[in-house]
């Protein structure tokens, strides 16, 4: 952390770093994610004495409300789509994976 950092930042940072441990990150990997995180959130709310253009630019992380960069939501669950095929009835169900699921409902 730079010094010089508030309390709530320094929190964060913890807490992202802990995050990616958590999830199997080396702790390289993990410091590195939550320092570049914590860098954007200061320079977007004006913290940082200086500032990349595409620092302050976009929603924060706070506004994107848990969204992930990449390649989103592809719909229904393959649960979701089992229980679906389950209340219509659709035979061999059990044994079908999730693109199966949608044909045979006809997503």
């Amino acid at each position: 952390m730079p010094r010089g950092s508030s309390g709530k930042r320094e929190r964060q940072y913890e807490h992202i770093k802990e995050s990616g441990e958590k999830r199997g990150m080396s702790e390289g990997r993990a410091e590195e994610m939550a320092a570049r995180t914590v860098n954007k959130e200061r320079a977007r709310s004006g913290e940082a004495k200086s500032t990349s253009r595409s620092s302050t630019q976009g929603r924060s992380s706070s506004q994107r409300g848990g969204q992930r960069s990449g390649g989103g939501s592809s719909g229904p669950t393959r649960d979701e789509l089992y229980e679906e095929a389950k209340k219509r009835g659709i035979e061999g169900r059990s044994t079908m994976n999730k693109q199966q699921l949608k044909n045979a409902l006809g997503h």
